[in-house]
């Protein structure tokens, strides 16, 4: 069973509570002093805890003075909980889509899954359209795409993304057999790299439908292996979004449709992937198998000889994987030297990835100065890479902080936090709990023209 997520604001609520050794009914008694009005019950807290009811912004303000909580962290926790679901309705149906695809693909790798390509409709608004000239993208482009993809995020790639994979979905319609066989795994190959980017973006109804196309292009091109790498993306989306049931379910079908032809590393990644999303769901043992698994598995890489998608898969990806699964067991102290180590290298998001959980180790060891000071460091690290994925974390450490929040290094995060949040990507924990200002953009499909930055830089948004 997977336990109650407290980014929503229910289980948040009974948290707070919870910490204050407090009832149900001792909560609302407070909240009844503090507005003057005997209009609250137990009944009612009940309701708000078990996600019956959201309360409305007049009782968020309450709920925040007499929990003493910052009012931003519940005004967020309510807004996710409205849009209730593992990456909100429209992803809902995205994700059930994709599951019940994967159990097909398991289950005979040789069904045929792919429809017609031209009506993916992932792309974000303002991308090109039917019209639009292009051929699809060769491998020279998604190489250079995938290049970028170390320095920068979704939040600037995934409108680059979805404009080539429409081009490829675009001539693989148009095409006869023979060129059919040679556009399909590129088109697989984009229609991965699309969904990664769009995840990255925090965008992940799109992400999940790139991977869906993914997974029908590989099939259809006779490649298991890179199926399975698409369906691995895809658990790692839904692990980041909150669902680890469906993310290893995911994982778990990837490993075992692509175990028969893939090399090393890729069965090392999908082991991964399972650790991660069975630690999220508090399943310990199964998690502690997939590790030792990848453990073993991982010694018999052998640098160059796995698929070019893999590239960036090295010793130190595969350490920095395995102790984020580590943290996300309750055994921190592992995995801290693993980490540390992921976070030098020159790439940004991956040391605001790494950060994230870098810091949450450490303040499960008791260690808040230390956690406060990588996570100020990563935060900076995710603003600039552009990054939802690196961004969430981040976020959702202040919740975690809430136990030390008197504390001056829990003070400084919390306000660099605040600062930071207009330039973060508007992924579904990252989202300001109002709209943003007139002349800033508003996420990562907002208007075209420049990302503002901290100091008063700009990034230019990719135009395709």
């Amino acid at each position: 069973m997977t336990p109650p997520d407290p980014r929503l604001l229910g289980p948040l609520i009974a948290q707070l509570r919870l910490a204050r050794g407090w009832s149900q009914q001792r909560l609302a008694a407070e909240l009844c002093a503090a507005s003057g009005a005997a209009t609250v019950t137990r009944h009612e807290i009940s309701r708000w805890e078990r996600q019956a009811r959201v309360p409305g912004d007049r009782w968020l303000r309450r709920l925040a003075l007499v929990l003493d909580a910052p009012a931003g962290l519940l005004v967020d926790a309510a807004g996710r909980s409205r849009h209730h679901g593992p990456v909100g309705a429209g992803g809902s149906r995205s994700r059930s889509a994709l599951l019940a695809l994967a159990q097909r693909w398991v289950a005979d790798p040789h069904a045929p899954l792919l429809v017609a390509p031209a009506a993916h409709r992932s792309a974000p608004a303002g991308a090109p359209g039917r019209s639009d000239p292009g051929g699809p993208a060769g491998p020279g482009e998604l190489a250079e795409l995938r290049r970028l993809d170390d320095l920068t995020g979704g939040a600037d790639l995934a409108p680059t993304g979805a404009y080539r994979l429409r081009r490829t979905a675009r001539a693989l319609a148009g095409a006869g057999p023979a060129e059919r066989r040679l556009l399909l795994p590129v088109l697989a190959e984009t229609a991965q790299l699309a969904g990664w980017l769009h995840a990255d973006a925090g965008e992940p109804t799109a992400g999940l439908d790139a991977y869906r196309l993914g997974l029908r292009a590989a099939a259809a091109a006779g490649d298991p292996a890179l199926a399975g790498h698409v369906l691995g993306s895809a658990s790692h989306l839904l692990a980041g979004a909150g669902d680890p049931e469906g993310a290893l379910l995911l994982a778990r079908t990837a490993y075992a449709g692509a175990l028969r032809s893939a090399g090393p590393g890729l069965r090392a990644l999908l082991l991964h992937r399972v650790a991660l999303a069975a630690a999220l769901g508090g399943r310990a043992r199964a998690a502690r198998q997939a590790l030792d698994a990848a453990r073993r598995t991982a010694g018999a890489v052998e640098p160059g000889a796995e698929p070019a998608w893999l590239y960036w898969l090295d010793d130190t990806e595969l350490a920095a994987m395995t102790g984020r699964a580590l943290v996300a067991l309750g055994r921190p102290r592992s995995a801290l030297p693993l980490l540390r180590a992921a976070r030098r290298g020159g790439r940004p998001r991956r040391a605001a990835v790494y950060g994230g959980w870098l810091a949450r180790g450490l303040l499960q060891l008791g260690e808040v100065e230390q956690a406060c000071a990588v996570a100020e460091a990563a935060l900076l690290d995710a603003v600039r890479a552009g990054s939802a994925r690196a961004a969430t974390p981040l976020v959702e450490l202040e919740r975690r902080l809430a136990a030390h929040r008197t504390e001056p290094a829990v003070r400084r995060y919390a306000a660099l936090l605040a600062d930071a949040r207009g330039f973060l990507p508007r992924g579904p924990v990252t989202a300001p709990s109002r709209p943003p200002a007139s002349g800033r953009r508003g996420g990562p499909s907002g208007a075209a023209g420049a990302t503002r930055r901290p100091g008063g830089g700009t990034r230019p948004t990719p135009t395709g």
